[in-house]
């Protein structure tokens, strides 16, 4: 069996071959633009991306099934019948209804809690479909002639790809319309947000039907980072891995039914066909490798081999702190008027201690996230991390001592495409392989856990 699976991310679409049993590699990888039209918006062209899937998919060559993995709350509106796109991609960055959520009241609140489990942020879909209707003239327009539909990207690219308009429930569950406990959508949520129920796609398991892209079985069809828990091998509850790609992502199983505290939202980790739904956390810090990518824009380094090999103790122990909010502060601050900020400079700092802060603050924010989500599922001895920070031994070595956890690094890198390749039927135990381990070493001390919160306590509420 040959999967071509497919990750769809918010910087690029990567295609990987997975030979069932047998090897695995990447057969190609595109970039897209993205665009930042007004300050806190953050948009991609829909046609672009829909033409990079293509592109990936013709490098696989002949396959047996395809899995697709997209970014999960990005969301567009389209036309039914013509397909066209009636509006660009409005990514899970985008902070444009963040006003407009927040002069919502208390009860709004605790009802969106209540239904879905997550809180009203703009980081989730449904705001993001509303500020569609209301000021999109085309959008308005399809809407009131019955031809709009409205959904996350993984509906836009099964309807055009294989003429079937649906979305699985992991997916669903990260829009802020989904009744977590029933898994559909919740007409009381649609209502307050003013999203039609009848414009949205039919729930369904991960590995339902979805048709096919030239005679190939569209196997497989999830948000990436629930593919990247699946393909962690994590199965169990307390089993917890972070992706650390734009963002950095947590996800820890909890098992057959939704668990949640004060900070961390439940989520729906996968539903298989004929099986009852998997539940998990979920936990973000908004600019993980996207504070990298700022860094490298302002000189500040210039290849990834520069993300290692510090020579000096932590910048955190020498009085600089960095905390990573470029686009605000995900849970369990849900603060989006929080900014980024370097303090604690010197006449003496230079460009290489600025970057081991950065390393630091995007590990210590997700420190936070392990603590959190320990609350409610236990403890949690050990954590699996992918993604490009992944890749620097300073990195996973400072968030072992973070943590004060254990910290595997797998061999395969592709851990999305590796759980899409499973969700498709592919057998891929061996390609895990042996993953180095790194351990805490006592480096990071509580006076640096204090020093880091109070750089957290001046960055938010900056922007307001």
């Amino acid at each position: 069996m040959r999967v071509a699976a497919i990750d769809q991310g918010t910087t690029s679409t990567r295609c990987l071959l997975v030979e069932d049993g047998g090897t695995a590699h990447l057969v190609a990888s595109r970039r897209h633009a993205q665009h930042y039209p007004a300050p806190g918006r953050v948009e991609h062209e829909p046609e672009e991306l829909l033409a990079n899937i293509r592109a990936v998919l013709a490098a696989a060559g002949k396959v047996d099934a395809i899995g697709i993995a997209n970014q999960g709350e990005s969301c567009l509106a389209w036309d039914a019948r013509t397909g066209e796109a009636l509006s660009p991609v409005i990514v899970w960055q985008d902070a444009r209804t963040a006003e407009s959520l927040a002069r919502r009241g208390p009860e709004a609140q605790a009802r969106s809690r209540a239904i879905c489990g997550l809180p009203l942020d703009p980081y989730f879909s449904a705001s993001k479909l509303s500020w569609m209707i209301r000021n999109l003239p085309a959008v308005a327009s399809a809407l009131a002639a019955g031809r709009l539909r409205l959904g996350t990207t993984d509906a836009f690219f099964l309807d055009r790809l294989c003429g079937h308009f649906r979305t699985d429930m992991a997916t669903a569950s990260r829009t802020g319309l989904m009744d977590l406990a029933a898994g559909q959508w919740s007409e009381e949520l649609c209502a307050l947000h003013g999203v039609p129920l009848a414009c949205l796609p039919p729930i369904g398991a991960v590995d339902a039907e979805c048709g096919a892209v030239d005679g190939v079985p569209v196997k497989a069809s999830i948000v990436d980072q629930q593919a990247a828990l699946f393909g962690h091998g994590c199965r169990k509850p307390g089993d917890t891995k972070i992706t650390f790609g734009t963002g950095a992502f947590l996800l820890s199983v909890t098992g057959g039914a939704p668990r949640s505290d004060a900070g961390l939202p439940p989520t729906l980790a996968w539903q298989r066909n004929g099986e009852p739904p998997v539940f998990a956390l979920e936990g973000g810090v908004y600019d993980a490798g996207a504070a990298l990518e700022w860094l490298q824009r302002l000189g500040l380094f210039a290849t990834p081999a520069e993300l290692d090999g510090f020579e000096r103790s932590s910048a955190l122990s020498r009085g600089l702190v960095f905390v990573p909010a470029l686009s605000g502060l995900a849970a369990p601050y849900w603060d989006r008027n929080a900014a980024p900020l370097f303090i604690g400079m010197e006449a003496a700092t230079d460009r290489r201690d600025m970057v081991q802060a950065a390393l630091e603050g995007i590990a210590l924010l997700t420190a936070g996230l392990i603590e959190a989500a320990e609350a409610s599922v236990g403890r949690i001895e050990e954590i699996s991390i992918d993604g490009g920070l992944s890749q620097s031994g300073y990195f996973a070595r400072f968030l072992a001592s973070a943590s004060g956890r254990n910290v595997r690094v797998p061999a395969m890198h592709e851990m999305t495409s590796l759980g899409l390749a499973e969700l498709c039927g592919a057998d891929v135990e061996h390609l895990r392989g042996a993953a180095p381990r790194f351990e805490p070493d006592g480096s990071v001390t509580a006076r640096d856990h204090q020093r880091f919160a109070a750089a957290i306590a001046r960055s938010r509420d900056w922007r307001e």
